[in-house]
């Protein structure tokens, strides 16, 4: 019964990663969401706005960063089951999320606007192929267990050991899923100072993410295939019989 409650946990929590990933691609295209990263939030003055949208970008950071760290995880463990250990950061992580997109306000200032339609169209397809990059990404290394449903299938008996891999993009480029994001958040036809805010808060998080978690071990001489292997292990890919 434990083994089946953990498959239903899993279960949920990746439902609400689906729910707030296919929200964060409106809420920062602007399209379908009544509440997207330039309108239909709280009015607020240009200080204020700014230091909310910074905090909530900061907890998103911290939340997403301290839960992944690896002593974090075999402290987090002795309170939480192993094979939930993901599913639950999967789960926070999407409700640190929510709360973003919740209480996030707008700033419409414009930054920068591209007039024609050609390169508004070519700009919108980009962040497109962002978001098609990142998610491909997350295949290629094991989609289901990067958002916890392997692990907890495999608590159930249900499923078979993986092996890592990095294929494909992963031979190409060092971060192929920060790379998509990038693109998502930065292709932007309309820029406005809350978007920029926005994107220049994701941009930090993943750049002092690759300089805390890889830039030691790229300085130390390491092949390339083994921080490779580290990026996928550290953006989520744990290989069979290592923790969460």
């Amino acid at each position: 019964m434990r083994r089946q409650l953990f498959l239903f946990y899993g279960v949920v929590a990746y439902a609400a990663f689906l729910g707030t990933i296919l929200y964060a691609v409106g809420f920062v295209g602007g399209v379908v969401v009544p509440r997207s990263v330039d309108s239909g939030g709280p009015v607020a003055p240009l200080t204020t706005a700014a230091l909310v949208d910074v905090a909530l970008l900061a907890l998103f950071a911290v939340q997403h960063s301290v839960m992944a760290r690896r002593g974090f995880k075999e402290r987090w463990t002795r309170l939480v089951p192993r094979p939930i250990e993901r599913s639950t950061y999967v789960l926070l992580s999407s409700a640190c999320l929510a709360l973003l997109f919740l209480l996030w306000h707008p700033i419409p200032r414009v930054v920068w606007s591209v007039e024609s339609a050609a390169g508004r169209a070519a700009l919108v397809l980009l962040s497109a192929l962002g978001w098609l990059v990142a998610l491909f990404s997350t295949f290629l290394i094991n989609h289901f267990e990067l958002f916890g449903l392997r692990q907890v299938s495999l608590a159930t008996g249900r499923t078979e050991p993986s092996r890592f891999r990095t294929p494909v993009l992963y031979k190409l480029v060092r971060h192929p899923l920060y790379l998509g994001f990038i693109l998502a958040f930065w292709a932007a036809p309309t820029m406005t100072v809350g978007h920029l805010v926005f994107a220049l808060g994701m941009l930090g998080y993943i750049g002092v993410g690759i300089q805390h978690r890889f830039g030691r071990r790229a300085r130390r001489g390491r092949p390339r295939r083994q921080v490779v292997r580290r990026a996928a292990r550290a953006q989520g890919h744990q290989p069979h019989g290592a923790p969460g």
